[in-house]
């Protein structure tokens, strides 16, 4: 004889206290309430189909009341009499939703998710490459849809107006978010794997840089007599002397400066190769930033915006600044600094891998990224230091300060 079930009531579900292991409360016909050890109560629905035991959730009480609760299990009864599993057709309609997401639901998720993985500037160009360039034509269709010369289609949009290399990146950038998309089962295929060759090919150049010593002491005065605001002429100072990359300047923030102990401590979220990077200041860059903290000391930035001290300054003032001392974007651009650097500072004889370490870039080899790490900070200052101190020499009229590398090239540091 079957089992008497008394029907649940509300009293008796809010009197029942969690325990050790699982509580189940039945209600008959299928339908129970099962009380987790943490406290959360969620409503289940066991039923036989052609033979086999499943269960169906409902929900979690008190979100779904006892009177819902019961209404679902009826629903799901009637399914289950019509021979209907309520838990796979549960399922086809999820997939069959998830699959319906939009290319820009997906690339807003997917954006989303490296939010704290890229840095902040490539951040920012993943973003406007996703939502400005390509969301406005493919944004509302669902990406599953989505066709090779569909994509194509807005990725010569971009080449027509001359960037070709925005629209490779913009290529890329769209294969990820695809190849998301099939991660998660929103669709089986990525269509910028298809476009191989389909767009005009990219001819790199490198930026532009000056590196001959008597045309570094041209830049360097023309920057000394620069008359634009005092905020960029400092910035304009201290990027041949710190060689960091123009985002890193430009998002210095004077919590990362310690002009005490002579450096600059970049967090791992803001660099390239997200890590941290330490920055030896010479007493030539202490000089600069002493003078710019009364102006911009109270901002979180070094280098504000003019239009509002809660921002940094635009991402092109180095070079618009460049270009009103007569120095046009196949001269020289704020990132040519690092090659500037890079070059004289290999044949002043430094060491290589002292160079590589302050340049923050990221060695092929792990083993040699490890002993990389010990950052040589001792050999670093000095060479920061005899650094600024040779640009001083190029800027007085190419009177060079001699230096002295003790060991040379191939001493063990």
């Amino acid at each position: 004889m079957p089992r008497l079930v008394v029907p649940l009531s509300d009293a008796k579900i809010r009197r029942t206290k969690a325990g050790a292991t699982p509580v189940r409360l039945s209600d008959g016909d299928g339908l129970y309430l099962l009380v987790q050890p943490s406290g959360s109560a969620l409503w289940r629905f066991d039923y036989i189909l052609q033979g086999r035991r499943n269960t169906l959730s409902l929900g979690a009480y008190p979100e779904v009341s006892l009177t819902l609760a019961r209404q679902r299990r009826a629903e799901a009864r009637a399914k289950v009499a019509a021979g209907i599993d309520p838990s796979r057709e549960r399922q086809a309609a999820r997939e069959a939703a998830t699959q319906a997401m939009t290319f820009g639901e997906v690339a807003d998720e997917w954006l989303e998710r490296q939010r704290h993985v890229l840095a902040p500037i490539t951040f920012e160009k993943a973003s406007w490459m996703l939502k400005t360039l390509v969301s406005p034509w493919l944004g509302k269709r669902p990406v599953a849809e989505i066709e090779p010369p569909e994509l194509l289609q807005v990725l010569r949009q971009i080449e027509a107006r001359g960037k070709h290399e925005t629209a490779h990146r913009t290529k890329q950038r769209c294969g990820q978010v695809f190849r998301y998309a099939i991660a998660t089962g929103r669709t089986q295929r990525d269509p910028s794997s298809d476009l191989r060759g389909a767009l005009t090919p990219v001819r790199h150049q490198h930026r532009a840089a000056i590196t001959d010593p008597a045309r570094v002491g041209e830049l360097l005065r023309a920057i000394d007599a620069f008359e634009g605001t005092f905020v960029v002429g400092c910035a304009l100072k201290l990027a041949p002397l710190l060689f960091v990359r123009p985002g890193e300047l430009r998002r210095a923030e004077w919590s990362e400066i310690d002009l005490g102990q002579a450096e600059w401590r970049i967090p791992a979220e803001k660099t390239k190769m997200r890590e941290a990077h330490l920055v030896p200041l010479s007493t030539q860059a202490v000089a600069i930033l002493a003078l710019l903290k009364p102006l911009t000391g109270t901002s979180r930035y070094v280098f504000p915006s003019i239009r509002t001290r809660h921002q940094v300054m635009s991402e092109n003032t180095i070079n618009v600044a460049l270009k009103r001392l007569g120095y046009d974007a196949s001269q020289m651009c704020g990132h040519g600094f690092r090659a500037l650097a890079s070059t004289l500072l290999n044949e002043m004889g430094w060491a290589p891998d002292i160079i590589e370490r302050q340049l923050a870039h990221a060695p092929r080899n792990k083993v040699r990224a490890a002993y990389n790490r010990a950052q040589h900070l001792a050999e670093r200052r000095k060479m920061m230091q005899a650094w600024a101190d040779f640009l001083d020499g190029l800027r007085r009229k190419g009177e060079v300060v001699p230096q002295h590398r003790s060991g040379g090239r191939d001493a063990d540091h």
